[in-house]
């Protein structure tokens, strides 16, 4: 089922881009309104804006859909059956005795910085 609907999504795909790179932008009516070129369009002087758009309006549509449907037979084979929202929250544990505070350091535990300009000290002095 997987490889029919994956055929499908990759010919609408193609039909689309076919699609549109047959139509015609806007400017290009221009010339066909003052003659010129007309008799050499596929759809006549009419234009082609209706049946090209329509057609790409439903490959689009059918493309969204195969879209959708592999998502679909994806997550059926991954065997993830969980939505996010029917997680539940992480608890806290109780049985988890609660982290006492270190004691500070007092200021005679703390080393003193080197003066600038004494011997091995990596701070250049500027004579």
């Amino acid at each position: 089922m997987e490889q029919i609907i994956l055929i499908v999504h990759v010919l609408a795909a193609l039909a689309i881009i076919g699609l549109i790179l047959i139509q015609q932008g806007k400017g290009a009516d221009m010339g066909a309104s003052f003659g010129a070129g007309a008799s050499q369009t596929l759809f006549g002087s009419v234009g082609s804006g209706n049946a090209l758009t329509r057609a790409t309006a439903i490959f689009a549509t059918l493309f969204f859909l195969t879209s959708l449907s592999l998502a679909y037979v994806a997550k059926q084979k991954s065997g993830f059956s969980e939505d996010i929202i029917e997680v539940p929250a992480l608890e806290e544990s109780r049985d988890v005795a609660p982290v006492m505070d270190a004691p500070a350091e007092t200021p005679d535990e703390i080393p003193a910085a080197p003066e600038q300009g004494a011997a091995g000290s990596e701070i250049p002095t500027a004579n």
